[in-house]
């Protein structure tokens, strides 16, 4: 039987579970469609910059893997030298030994078992010249320098492949994110659209219907990036079939013949910064901190390679946050 502080304490319990539900409740409303898009084109960037510098990453990657086959080339002669010393330190051995020469002195040479110790033994004979022995030197020296210089390569190399797995992993994570963002846009847009709500999205950029007429190198690079209207996005891409936003600038300029990093960043280092006003076609537009770069064709247009969820488009100058202008040539 329920007494009067049974009943009190049931309705206190019932007001603090109803209070705890409410603002969940409130909390896990859906976002509208404007705000969705917000949240969209900021997972958008983020993926942009971490593209840009997955990019960058690779390049110094290449550039490291070059500098590593260089060294162990610059080896090979110092190696072959070493190995022609040795073999004229066996024969003069062998020779000492056949017309009677000190067998102690042999004893020492033939029990070097380093360059090291086998340099500092062949000091104390008498029968290999001193040219001999300054290649040896010289050759324990170089070696050292070498020695020393791939294991810093290696360990740059090391850093950079983590970097490299770092970066796919979160750039998985902020695609993820987008994909999820998707599904609700599409349910909210669907929830407008049953309501006769109109949503604020714009408008397509109205695709001129053939490329603009530009003579020179500047010409070839907005052909080039002309002929890739329609491919899809793929991060870290350069062509043929698919590119990411400065893979598809540095594929546009080098089929006018100059070349670009495969970089945001690192192209508008290259570049020459000019002003809005001075936009000719086959200049560079950069956006969001460098973290996107598209190449103008003239009347306000770029063409670019946006993001994972569309294709390489034209679309207006002013699509996205700007951060300047350049000329490559």
């Amino acid at each position: 039987m329920f007494n009067g502080r049974t009943t009190l304490r049931a309705s206190v319990v019932a007001l603090a579970v109803a209070a705890m539900i409410a603002p969940a409740c409130a909390a896990q409303a859906d976002p509208t469609p404007q705000e969705l898009q917000a949240q969209i084109d900021k997972g958008n960037q983020e993926v942009e910059h971490v593209v840009e510098l997955y990019n960058k990453v690779n390049g110094d990657l290449e550039t490291t893997q070059a500098a590593i086959t260089k060294l162990r080339a610059d080896m090979a002669p110092l190696q072959a030298t070493m190995a022609t010393a040795q073999d004229n330190a066996s024969a003069l051995a062998v020779n000492a030994y056949k017309t009677g020469g000190d067998l102690g002195t042999l004893s020492l040479m033939l029990g070097a078992t380093s360059t090291d110790t086998l340099t500092a033994r062949v000091g104390t004979l008498q029968q290999i010249s001193h040219s001999q022995q300054r290649d040896l030197a010289a050759y324990t020296a170089a070696k050292g320098a070498l020695d020393t210089e791939q294991r810093r390569l290696d360990e740059t190399l090391a850093a950079q492949s983590q970097q490299k797995t770092e970066l796919e992993t979160r750039r998985k994570k902020i695609e993820g994110d987008i994909a999820r963002l998707d599904a609700l846009q599409a349910k909210a847009e669907a929830a407008a659209a049953a309501a006769k709500v109109k949503t604020t999205t714009p408008p397509p950029a109205t695709t001129p219907a053939k490329p603009p007429a530009v003579s020179g190198n500047a010409g070839k690079a907005v052909n080039y990036a002309w002929a890739q209207l329609g491919k899809k996005y793929v991060w870290g891409a350069a062509g043929p079939n698919t590119f990411d936003c400065s893979g598809l600038t540095m594929m546009a300029w080098k089929a006018a013949g100059v070349t670009l990093p495969h970089n945001a960043a690192q192209q508008w280092s290259k570049v020459r910064h000019i002003s809005r006003s001075q936009l000719a076609p086959g200049d560079l537009v950069f956006y969001n901190g460098l973290g996107h770069v598209g190449i103008y064709i003239g009347n306000n247009q770029i063409i670019h390679a946006p993001n994972s969820r569309t294709v390489v488009k034209v679309a207006p100058v002013d699509i996205d946050t700007l951060y300047g202008y350049g000329r490559v040539a």
